[in-house]
Formats: C-alpha cells, structure tokens, sequence
C-alpha cells in the first residue's frame, strides 16, 4: 500500500504541511519572546532615561530632610507614580527596592521580595554600581533589570523583574491555533494530494499500457498526449523510444540473417548447445567434418563428451582444447561457454588442420634428413682430427695440440647434437616405439648411480642415495628411463661447482613411482623453469657450451617420460640449487 503512488503523495504532503508549521510556529513562539522581552526593556529604558524621573528618584525631598519620611518610603513613592509607565502591575511584574547588598527594603512583592533570587543582572550591579543589569536572556523564565540609585548619600537598587506569565499565555494560546491550523492543512493536503496523485496516476498508467504493449512486440499502438507538462514530454519521449525499438529490432533481424548465412556457409564447423547439452545449432560444415548427421535431439554427449564433460566446458574460465581425427583428417576444437557467469550453453568450433599437420610433418623431416646430411662430414672431421694428433710435427707441438682439442671437442659436441637431434625426430615422427617390459625401479636406480659416482668424485661431490624400502617393478622401456636418470643426474653433477652436494631420492605413492634429484648448484631462476624443456633452451648459453650441453637433454627426456605418460618436473624449494622430479606409472603407460 505505501508503494503507491497514492500513498508516497499523500505523505509528501503531510511531512510538508507538518515540516511547515513546526518551522512557522517555533519562529513564532520566539518571535513573541523576543518582542516581549524587547517592550521590557524599552518601557524600563524609557523611564529611566527621563531626567524628571531620575531627579524625583535621586533628590531628597524636605520630608526627608525633617525626618518626617525615609529615602526608601520616598523612593517607593516615586516608582509607584511611574509603576504604570513601567508596565509594572503586581501580579507579574513587579519592582523591588533593595540596599547595596541586595536586601530586599520596599517593592510590590513584599512576598516574594525577601526570597528575591540573585540574577546575573543584578549581581553585576551589586558588583559594579557603575553599571546598569540589563542584559537579556531569551532561553529564561524572566525578564529582569537592576539599576543602581544613589540618593541623599545612601546606595540603592531599583530591581524589576517579570515572570513572563503574559507571554507563556499568549504562546499556550498561538500552540492551540497553530495545531487547529495544522489539522485543517493536513485535511486539505490530503484532499488535494489525492487529487493531484489521480491526475498524474491517469497519464502513467497510460505509460504502463504502453510499455506492456511494446514488451508483447506491439510497436504500432502510440499513447495519447493529454498535456504538455513533464507527462506529455515523457509520452512523446516514450512514443519516439517505441519506434526507434522497432527500427533496431528490424535491423537486428537483419544482422542476424546475415550471420546466419555467414554460419551456413562458414568452412569452420560450428555447434551451439544449450546448459542441458542439447544442440540448440548447428552448421553444414559441423556435419560434413564429424562424418555423422546433427539434429535437435544430439547431445553433447554424443559429439564430445569423449573430449570433456559439458560441466567443465561451462565453468572453463577461458576455453579448452580438443583434437578429433576422423578418416585421415585431423581437426582441432575449441569448446567454450556462451555466459560464463550464467552457464547458458556451449559452443564449439572445430577447424581443419590436416594441411598444418602435413607442413609440421614436412619440416620434422626436414630436420631429420638434415640431421643424417651432417653426420657423414661429422664422422670425416673427427677421423681427419685423430689423424693429425697422431702425426704431429709441422707445427709446434702445443699449436697442433691446441687445434687438435678444439676439433675433437667441438666434432664430439656436434655429433651429440645431431644424436639428439635424430632421437628427437624419431619421437616427433612416432618411429621410435617404447620397448616396454617389467624391471626394478630400484635396481635402475643403482646402476645409475654406480654409472655416475665416479663422475661425481671428480668434482669432489658428495651424492647420497635414498630409497623407500620395496619399491615394486615397473612396466616401462627400461634403456630410455634410464637415460632420463642419468641425463638428469649428470646435469646435476656438471652444473654444480666443485665439492657440491647432490640428492638422490625415490618412492611411491599410490600407483606411482618417483624419483627426485636435489643440488646445491647454479640452479635456474623461477621466470626460466617452465621453458628448461624447450629444445635448444639455455639459460646461460655460454657456460652451457663451455660444459658441453646441447640444450636437448632435458627435451629428450621429457619426451621419453611423456610418450611413458609420466611427469618431469621442477620442484619449488627456497634454498639454492635446483630439485627435479620424475614420475612413472607402475602399471606402465596404458594405466594413468
């Protein structure tokens, strides 16, 4: 009820009738305070500043000079000639006569004068008789004013005060009539709020007529203008609003035809479904690519559900990937969701890259036919460098000697290269099966380890082996795991500075085994961890070469431990040095 605009009118209208007359009556009320107050103190001004009065106040007369009468008796007779003038009346106004102390001596309150309070005024004209007490105070209960009278030697105090009893009357009376108004102004506003409010109501549910209408798709009612008010001015706004709606629902049709034919035609198969995995759309290419027929009842299920469960599409924060060979061609996926806040639907796009596969395959062979050019001249220069250390004598011995270094190194290192390279691209073409079969983890490890300690010794290096007790055989190529070992541990030991200490730990956890290699070495810093198993990677190039790495090794053996579909990674840890970390299925690949 109190939402209506009824309502919200009629209250506005009271508040503001009810804020009004609490403004008007409270400056009212102070404005009669402050005009009473005011009188007061003209009409005491106003006797006191008339030289006759002070003369009659201040001048002995010859009663008082033959003893017949008192100064105080004479003084008393003065201010009740002038009393009226004064405004003083007896009841509440009255005026006091009073020594120099404040004692009370004569007045119109013989009641009240004995008790007379001592004011701020007339404490300061006890104090001070230089002075008149006339200061005033609209927040108290009187009005008071104390002024000093000196006559025939002696020091008096005319004191009047006022109880304000006339004002408090007239401010009971003003409250009476300003609530009587207030009531009359509320009857009044709510009459014509009610009116007001119908009057305005009319044209805005008009407005709501209207807005229902466009909201069914009718565009062609227009709402009538009854006035040319902030109403009318909406209504032609609204009217205008209506056939704008209607001219960008028609070009949005058109948008969407247009897209429509574009999706019809498009080469990239496309498939829309909604948050149930029903396909809401689908496109001539979709089919052709899927080999399969698309229709209202398919599911996602059906199409990818092989790839990832619609669920996980849904709340992808940005989108996944999936491949999919059908018939010797190889097509790529991208299934993302509509509204990721919402998880309205999917879709998914599914491109051709069968001519792509073909131009990698093309370049691995490439690398692989280059990699065979080069080891013939390779194996020429090596055979050619022994001949000449072996038949040293034109040169000087330490010149020959010198070259002859440089050559069998950099031909060694060469050949590695291209070792790795041709390992590489039999990985790459998928000619380098895994021979599998069941061996002890254990037993690879510590013939790893007794290939590689006297290595070790050279450097001054400790290494220490430590191994759960009964690891179980695995299934896996036993020559290529223990490549990755020994690649793994040999990095260690030459990029760790001499008398280094180096780790050598396994285990098992669940359905897998593991291996961990921790140094004190060089290390590599974290923004360089995730791109050591790039091909041809170094972080420092130059000590790489001077080492002899080829920047191969670790992509070779991440190869060999993916195609195991097992893991190689780098461990986070604060001290230097570097920790990686191998893990294998115990069952071998088939068993993730």
């Amino acid at each position: 009820m109190l939402r209506s605009l009824h309502m919200k009118l009629v209250m506005i209208m009271m508040l503001l009738i009810l804020s009004l007359m609490t403004v008007v009556g409270a400056f009212l009320m102070n404005s009669v305070v402050a005009f009473y107050l005011k009188d007061f103190y003209a009409q005491v001004n106003t006797v006191f500043s008339d030289r006759d009065v002070y003369y009659d106040m201040t001048t002995q007369t010859p009663a008082e000079l033959t003893g017949e009468a008192t100064g105080v008796e004479m003084l008393d007779q003065v201010l009740s000639a002038y009393a009226g003038a004064m405004g003083v009346n007896g009841s509440g106004r009255n005026y006091y006569i009073l020594d120099a102390s404040g004692r009370y001596l004569a007045g119109t309150d013989d009641e009240y004068g004995p008790k007379l309070e001592f004011t701020r005024n007339l404490m300061q004209v006890i104090e001070d008789r230089s002075q008149v007490g006339d200061e005033s105070n609209l927040a108290a209960d009187y009005m008071d004013v104390a002024i000093p009278i000196d006559r025939g030697g002696e020091h008096y105090i005319v004191y009047i005060r006022d109880d304000r009893n006339t004002v408090d009357m007239l401010n009971s009376q003003l409250f009476t009539l300003i609530v009587e108004a207030l009531v009359f102004g509320l009857i009044i506003s709510i009459l014509l709020s009610f009116l007001l409010s119908k009057t305005m109501v009319t044209s805005i549910r008009r407005l709501t007529d209207g807005a229902e209408r466009v909201a069914d798709g009718d565009f062609s009612h227009k709402i009538e203008v009854t006035s040319q008010d902030e109403i009318g001015v909406l209504t032609n706004t609204f009217n205008d609003m209506a056939g704008q709606l209607e001219d960008t629902l028609r070009q949005v049709e058109n948008e969407r035809n247009k897209l429509d034919t574009l999706f019809l035609h498009m080469t990239d198969g496309v498939v829309a479904f909604d948050g149930e995995g029903q396909v809401i759309h689908s496109n001539p290419a979709a089919a052709g690519m899927l080999h399969c027929e698309i229709g209202p009842e398919t599911t996602y299920e059906e199409l990818f559900g092989d790839l990832a469960d619609l669920d996980s599409v849904l709340s992808a924060p940005d989108y996944l990937e999936g491949e999919r060979e059908r018939e010797g061609r190889y097509m790529e996926l991208l299934l993302a969701p509509f509204d990721r806040e919402n998880q309205t639907g999917a879709l998914v796009v599914i491109h051709d890259v069968t001519e792509q596969r073909k131009n990698e395959e093309m370049r691995r062979e490439f690398v692989a036919n280059v990699s065979h050019e080069l080891r013939t001249p390779l194996t020429n220069i090596r055979s050619y460098a022994e001949t000449l250390a072996e038949n040293v004598g034109d040169l000087p011995p330490k010149t020959e000697q010198k070259f002859l270094g440089v050559i069998l190194n950099e031909s060694d290192r060469m050949t590695h290269i291209v070792q790795d390279l041709l390992t590489l691209s039999r990985f790459d073409s998928g000619h380098n099966e895994l021979k599998l079969g069941k061996f002890s983890f254990t037993g690879a490890i510590n013939d790893m380890y007794n290939a590689v300690y006297l290595e070790a010794q050279r450097h001054d290096h400790t290494i220490a082996l430590e191994l759960e007790p009964g690891l179980p055989e695995i299934v896996a190529d036993r020559e290529r795991i223990l490549q990755v070992m020994m690649n793994i541990v040999s990095n260690s030991i030459k990029y760790t500075p001499n008398g280094g200490h180096i780790a050598i730990r396994a285990g098992r956890v669940d359905d897998r085994v593991w291996m961990e290699v921790a140094d004190n070495g060089i290390g590599i810093p974290k923004e360089d961890r995730a791109r050591i198993f790039e091909r041809f990677y170094r972080v420092d190039k130059a000590r790489s070469r001077e080492s002899g790495g080829t920047g191969l090794g670790l992509s070779i053996a991440k190869e060999i431990i993916d195609r195991h579909r097992g893991l190689l990674t780098t461990v986070d840890k604060e001290e230097p040095g570097l920790t990686l970390r191998m893990e294998l299925n115990v069952e071998g690949p088939g068993h993730e």
